[in-house]
């Protein structure tokens, strides 16, 4: 039965059951209706003009059968994400050039990065695109890309018409970046696919021939018959050696090159002595053939390696969703005084760009006009704002707080501070020494052992027959190929990759879990790791009955403090005259009261005076690490609140458990030094932190610590951290940081906290115990097959069966890997 937006409202308003019985909820998106927006004579009920607006497009283009489909999914609704600007950008020739291709036919096809993209509803809705947008041919939408491919006919309809129609729907878009390397990783899961499904059929089909010829040794087959199924499972058995299995000689050449120890390596000898034994045998007629065996391992090998590849794809796929810290467009100042919204890459040296409130700024510049406060906390660490104003420098990624900023630019894409800061993340990538993987340890060994004992084999048994020497050689070859291990390793590590991005925990690089097990040194950033990142109201002093006029007198700045004071105004308070000076305070009538906030100097500066109490007050919260603000009514000082980043609840015990299973813990950060003390005096690391670091000095220490033997974990949130997190063994980005620190970081926490951290090191710790009992077992295994074979006491025939059945055990082994205590 088809269900009415109203009855689907119903239902919303059901599972609100904290929400009153007065509540009016959104009839598009569910959220409360402020009571000045509800209208009696109506049924349908809207939030805000966006939400009224997407929902009169949906019904006017017969798509209403959204909100049946996200019912259906999971009932969760949310607010549109409309961009509120023009789309003047997307006709720019630089993004033309940048993000549309040309199709033949006359079509064109662009991709869109979208925000609110959260459910199967989402990509219903938009996949019917063509529906609202004439000349729109197709629209597909990556649920977890969330961009969305479009092909139109640019005779119909242009680029921005397209955006246009997107953002009417409820999705602002975007210039989605990277268009190139999102196809080549296609290619890449295109050809593991193939791989894996012509490696399990000719598997398949190879076993069926297997069980023929196996019931023929005990009942009987004719002659003619065991001949075609052998010659066919040969045939079989060379497409999966030479198809999908030419990765592990591929590896084992590449190993031989470069004279490096690869699992690779002895994988492909065994591979290969067991069909070159195979084809001899076809050929003579007589003898164990193999290819049964052979064509499953090489099956279950590349399964293995297909569930580690997709589990670190879906973890950096997660991360690409991050929105970019630099902003993929910018208004840039035409010669007669109008604005311009352009794609960023059209910006060049010497434009002017104006920068509005609450922007962040496109490229590295030079204020021409204005004044402002600005956020630089995720490229410095500082989290206290920078005042700036005509004359003054100013870095692309920093956030315009306070009013509208014109600035001439003078560095662009790589040449800015952050472009520089990611050069160093690409060098430090480029020069850190890899991990070396168990594997390849054991391959070190392994290779020369086994061909050794293969050579004595043969030569112990040259005496009562060549041919008997060449099966008991090839058997030992056969059982002693580290099949299980090769499974194992990376099938544990990929189903522990797996169960820690269930958990919010996005690893990149499965090595990470071999770093993390054993104890080392953790560096941490303050600002967004250790603390909430975001300023707070931490204590007041004084007349309590001002913080309602100094939340109202803050309304309306985007100043951090400002939000932090803002929630604690009194609605029923009337404001008049508000002035906010940049670095120094705000000034306003206040219910007919002068009420002045700020710093002493700007106090006395408008004839407030403040006496040695509140000076001594102001000093002793200045030298806590926190930020006073004074707060006069008509002349007279009689509050002041103290202003911070606020520690995050748990970090303590979390510190704490890390240092009792050996971690060292140090803290870096960008913020004063008086900052820094006074946070990891909370945190139980007095003395163990140093403020006022650049992001060079960072990669600087954190270099110096693995050049002295150290293993070196770096966890960050910010442009900072970047390099650093290049530098060490892992780089962890907490959630809420900057795209560049997703960029250089190995694991990213979806929940914010250190206590992730502490639950990816718990679950590091089992991963590696279940890899070691596998290398234990499977080492185990090949010690005892080898002996047997080398005695003669095991046979090809039964060294066929045994081999890919020690593989089996290993892999319900493997399983159990990244067991451990869920993040946040």
């Amino acid at each position: 039965m088809t269900r009415s937006p109203g009855a689907i409202q119903a239902r919303q308003r059901g599972q609100r059951q904290e929400a009153s019985a007065a509540q009016t909820l959104c009839t598009h998106c569910g959220l409360e209706v402020p009571k000045g927006l509800v209208s009696a004579d109506r049924t349908e009920q809207f939030c805000c003009a966006g939400c009224e607006s997407v929902w009169s497009v949906l019904q006017g283009a017969g798509l209403d059968g959204y909100y049946r489909v996200r019912e259906a999914v999971d009932g969760e609704s949310r607010p549109p994400a409309r961009a509120g600007t023009d789309f003047d950008q997307f006709a720019d020739p630089a993004y033309q050039r940048a993000f549309v291709k040309a199709l033949p036919g006359g079509v064109e096809e662009t991709e869109f990065l979208l925000e609110g993209v959260h459910c199967a509803a989402c990509v219903w809705l938009l996949e019917r695109l063509p529906r609202v947008a004439p000349g729109v041919i197709e629209s597909r939408v990556g649920i977890r890309s969330r961009v969305a491919t479009v092909r139109y006919r640019p005779s119909q309809i242009s680029t921005p018409e397209v955006a246009r129609q997107l953002d009417r729907l409820g999705y602002a878009p975007h210039p989605a970046r990277g268009r190139s390397a999102r196809a080549a990783r296609a290619r890449t899961d295109r050809a593991y696919l193939i791989r894996v499904a012509v490696a399990g059929a000719c598997a398949g089909n190879v076993m069926l021939v297997a069980i023929a010829l196996h019931a023929g040794a005990f009942s009987g087959i004719e002659a003619i018959w065991e001949t075609v199924f052998r010659w066919v499972s040969m045939g079989l058995g060379l497409i999966s050696l030479l198809g999908p299995g030419r990765v592990f000689f591929r590896g084992a050449l590449a190993a031989l090159r470069t004279r490096t120890a690869h699992l690779d390596l002895p994988i492909a000898i065994a591979l290969g002595a067991g069909g070159t034994a195979g084809i001899a045998n076809t050929i003579s007629g007589h003898g164990e053939i193999y290819f049964d065996s052979l064509t499953v391992l090489v099956f279950l090998l590349l399964v293995g390696r297909w569930v580690q590849h997709r589990q670190q794809r879906a973890a950096a796929d997660s991360i690409e969703l991050m929105l970019s810290l630099t902003p993929s467009s910018a208004a840039r100042v035409e010669p007669d005084g109008t604005t311009r919204r352009v794609p960023i890459d059209a910006v060049v040296v010497g434009d002017l760009v104006e920068v509005l409130a609450g922007d962040a700024f496109p490229a590295d510049g030079v204020v021409e006009s204005g004044d402002s406060s600005i956020d630089e906390a995720l490229l410095t660490g500082e989290s206290a704002p920078r005042h700036v104003a005509a004359g003054d420098g100013v870095a692309a990624g920093s956030g315009n707080l306070a009013a509208p900023l014109r600035v001439r630019v003078v560095a662009v894409g790589e040449q800015t501070r952050i472009g520089r800061i990611m050069s160093l993340v690409s060098e430090a990538a480029a020069r850190g020494a890899p991990i070396v993987r168990v594997t390849d340890r054991v391959a070190a060994w392994f290779v020369p052992v086994v061909l050794v004992l293969a050579a004595f084999t043969f030569a112990a048994w040259i005496r009562v027959g060549f041919g008997t020497a060449i099966d008991h050689t090839t058997a030992l070859l056969i059982v002693a190929c580290p099949c299980a291990l090769g499974l194992a390793v990376p099938l544990a590590m990929g189903v522990a990759t797996g169960r820690a991005a269930r958990d919010g925990m996005l690893v990149k690089d499965a090595s990470v879990f071999q770093v993390l097990a054993k104890p080392g040194t953790m560096v941490l950033d303050k600002t967004g790791t250790i603390t909430e990142g975001d300023a707070q109201l931490l204590a007041w002093h004084g007349d309590r009955s001002l913080l309602p006029a100094l939340g109202a007198l803050e309304q309306g700045s985007s100043h951090p403090f400002a939000v932090a004071l803002a929630p604690h105004a009194d609605p029923a308070i009337v404001v008049s005259g508000q002035v906010h000076v940049p670095g120094c305070g705000v000034r306003g009538i206040v219910d007919g009261v002068d009420v002045t906030a700020g710093t002493a100097t700007f106090l006395q500066s408008t004839g407030s005076v403040v006496s040695s109490e509140w000076t001594a007050l102001w000093d002793a919260a200045a030298a806590a690490g926190k930020t006073p603000v004074l707060i006069a009514a008509d002349g007279a000082v009689r509050a002041m609140a103290e202003l911070g980043d606020a520690v995050r609840p748990g970090v303590l015990e979390t510190v704490e458990n890390l240092r009792a299973i050996g971690w060292n813990t140090t803290v870096l950060s960008g913020d004063q030094q008086g900052v820094v003390d006074a946070v990891c005096a909370q945190i139980g690391l007095a003395g163990s932190g140093t403020g006022g670091v650049t992001p060079e000095e960072k990669a600087n220490f954190v270099d110096q610590l693995r050049h002295d033997g150290h293993r070196v974990v770096m966890v960050g949130d910010g442009v900072n951290d970047a390099a650093a997190m290049a530098l060490a063994q892992v780089g962890i980005a907490v959630h809420g940081g900057a795209e560049a620190s997703l960029e250089a970081a190995d694991v990213y926490l979806v929940s914010p906290g250190l206590e992730p951290v502490l639950g990816l090191v718990m679950r590091a710790r089992s991963t590696m115990r279940t890899v070691r009992l596998c290398l234990g077992i499977s080492v185990g295994y090949n010690l005892v097959a080898a002996a047997l074979a080398m005695s003669g006491v095991m046979s090809a025939l039964l060294a066929a069966i045994i081999m890919p059945a020690s593989s089996l055990v290993v892999v319900a082994i493997a399983l159990r890997a990244g067991r451990g205590r869920r993040s946040g």
